[in-house]
């Protein structure tokens, strides 16, 4: 069964940094791309970056481009967020997923964890 687990999350001032983690299992990931996504309240889940787990090729959203780094740790099957200079437009709930990378879709999500920024 598969299982994604976040961590990370809280309360961070405008400016600020927080590392967000998302422990994977069930599944072995070479062939597996994991993202991380988040919706604010009132809005739709969006896209923020995403890895290829053989091979670690990252991808962003302009939104967070410069200022958020993806990054995975394939012998503890984590990955991970760092997040930089936070805004208030980043409080979101984030979560992650996965999709086989050939797949349309990801078909696997987490339960989330809630980012706060406050200005």
């Amino acid at each position: 069964q598969v299982q994604l687990v976040e961590s990370g999350g809280g309360l961070v001032q405008a400016g600020g940094s927080i590392r967000l983690s998302c422990a994977a299992s069930g599944r072995t990931l070479t062939n597996y791309e994991m993202g991380w996504f988040r919706q604010a309240p009132g809005k739709e889940r969006e896209f923020v970056a995403r890895v290829t787990w053989s091979t670690g090729s990252t991808f962003y959203a302009d939104s967070v481009k410069g200022r958020f780094t993806i990054s995975r740790d394939k012998a503890k099957n984590t990955m991970y967020l760092d997040m930089n200079s936070l805004k208030p437009e980043d409080t979101a709930v984030y979560y992650c997923a996965q999709r086989f990378i050939y797949a349309a879709a990801y078909d696997s999500w987490g339960q989330g964890t809630q980012v706060t920024v406050s200005s």
